[in-house]
């Protein structure tokens, strides 16, 4: 028996039928188109609301505990008392701010003092006549700039000879004394003026155009060429240095990766091309943070650099990594910065689940405060204790939640990251010294945003190359608290003397330690 000999003989029946899956299937295509249009307004309101956000919101993205209660819900299960809401929101709760405490602090003692001494014209009493006698003073302190000023070294090499062997018509033996070897051979720039230079431009963000302009004020020129030229000359200079970082960043146990865009110039094309400066922290052993370049966003970028490496890798989601733990003995660390944004940035199509969610989060991020400064031992056992049941509900909620919302709103694609996303999401928790984020790396990588607003683009690959070898040193100076521009100063002063295997010292951590040891001369002081 087939599916039409159950159907009735009678034409007007069968019209009917007909006209009523006619019906049916408008309907459902109308509910479709429904669901669909609902779906692209909510998403254009998303975008909208997020363009908004970025050019005239705030750029914090603190997430306040307060904002469950206007849903009647509290999702954390502990009381949610003040300090808790003080903790995550950073402003205590209460409606009154503190009021901060104004005056002038107090000057640094390291600074050089300079005696004015102001006295009376007339010491004379103007009762009596005679003249008065000191009994004290008032001292008052004042703050003053005296500009860096340019010196000229005049290398004097005194030479020698045998006056006998001239007499006696024999060779002289004439000798020079020997110069220091110097950064740039029978170069312009001394150590001190090439460290301010690559300093004020790849530290300071300082456009080479507006330091020219700068040294003009002291009757000092020197093109925007020939500093460029400095820097590639000083940049090759430090190559076996930053080699020997890479190295040792390479030997840690995690690394922090993240990349960006820098603008290149090309010749001839209406707009630059896009590069990519990469950044790699290495771990507590290894504290150097070095930067890479590449033409593109290729995966061979990092599958290069990290090209026989095993351990953990933290980064994005960017799917040039996956060749590296797929092949080689690299386990993956997502970063939950990364996932909270998207939930971040659904707040203005599902405020409910947004706000739930980041709730979740702010749970795992608790946690990491109480363990800051724990040992990693410890930091592991509470992370056992406290974050894997939180991650556990964080997971049930969102394969519950992943059902109900629409498939193309802003809300499940950030359910979708963080799903795709799970097993790296919950590596932190299964050693101590791994971070929830990689927040660290992106902190890092400001600056180059920082630079290219400024100096706008590189002049080539050489250059950004060069660039990228220089930030290394800079950061990693900075991430010692080692003043960038005296540590240039001495590494270019020497560097060009040592051997490959003495440059251990001049590591910026090794070199803290012993410059701390040694006292400053008075030509060092006039140069930090």
């Amino acid at each position: 028996m087939t599916q039409t000999d159950e159907l009735p003989n009678d034409v007007e029946v069968l019209k009917r039928i007909i006209v009523e899956l006619q019906e049916q299937s408008a309907a459902e295509i109308e509910r479709f188109k429904a669901e669909q249009q609902a779906a692209i307004d909510e998403a254009v309101k998303a975008a909208v609301a997020a363009i908004l956000r970025r050019y005239y919101g705030p750029r914090s993205e603190k997430f306040d505990p307060r904002q469950l209660f206007l849903f009647g819900q509290q999702v954390v299960d502990s009381p949610l008392d003040a300090a808790s809401i003080k903790e995550e929101s950073g402003e205590p709760l209460t409606t009154r701010r503190p009021r901060h405490k104004h005056g002038r602090q107090q000057l640094p003692d390291h600074l050089e003092r300079i005696e004015v001494e102001h006295d009376l014209d007339d010491k004379a009493c103007p009762a009596c006549g005679n003249e008065r006698c000191r009994i004290g003073a008032e001292v008052s302190e004042q703050l003053e700039y005296f500009p860096a000023s340019f010196k000229v070294l005049r290398h004097v090499r005194h030479k020698y000879a045998c006056a006998k062997c001239d007499h006696d018509g024999y060779n002289p033996n004439i000798e020079t004394a020997k110069k220091p070897q110097q950064p740039i051979d029978k170069g312009l720039p001394g150590p001190s003026l090439l460290a301010h230079v690559i300093t004020s431009k790849l530290g300071d963000h300082l456009p080479l155009y507006r330091l020219k302009r700068i040294f003009e004020r002291q009757k000092v020129h020197v093109a925007r060429s020939t500093m460029c030229a400095w820097m590639r000359c000083a940049g090759e200079l430090v190559t076996p240095l930053v080699e020997l970082m890479i190295e040792r960043v390479r030997q840690s146990k995690v690394i922090h990766t993240d990349d960006t865009v820098v603008p290149i110039q090309s010749p001839g094309a209406k707009q630059c091309r896009k590069g990519r400066i990469w950044c790699y922290w290495g771990d507590e052993a290894n504290p150097y943070i070095v930067y890479d370049y590449t033409p593109s966003r290729s995966r061979d970028g990092p599958a290069k650099w990290l090209a026989g490496y095993s351990g953990y890798l933290q980064a994005d989601a960017y799917g040039g990594y996956d060749r590296i733990y797929h092949s080689q003995n690299v386990t993956e660390v997502a970063c939950w910065a990364h996932a909270r944004r998207k939930f971040y940035d659904a707040q203005d199509s599902d405020e409910e689940r947004a706000v739930q969610m980041l709730a979740l989060i702010a749970e795992l991020y608790a946690v990491e405060r109480e363990v800051k400064d724990a040992d990693d031992a410890t930091r592991l056992a509470l992370r056992q204790e406290c974050s894997v049941p939180v991650l556990d509900r964080t997971k049930t909620w969102l394969d519950n939640e992943q059902e109900l919302v629409l498939p193309r709103s802003p809300m499940a694609k950030a359910i979708t990251y963080a799903q795709n996303q799970w097993q790296a999401l919950t590596t932190y928790t299964t050693q101590g010294y791994l971070n929830i984020d990689n927040n660290a790396s992106e902190r890092t990588l400001k600056r180059v945003a920082i630079g290219r607003k400024n100096w706008l683009f590189a002049g080539n690959d050489a250059a950004a190359e060069n660039h990228a070898r220089l930030w290394s040193l800079i950061v990693s100076c900075e991430q010692h608290k080692v003043d960038p521009q005296r540590y240039l100063t001495g590494v270019l002063a020497k560097i060009g003397t040592m051997h490959n295997g003495d440059l251990k010292q001049f590591l910026p951590d090794e070199w803290k330690r012993e410059d701390a040891a040694e006292p400053m001369t008075h030509h060092e002081e006039a140069n930090s």
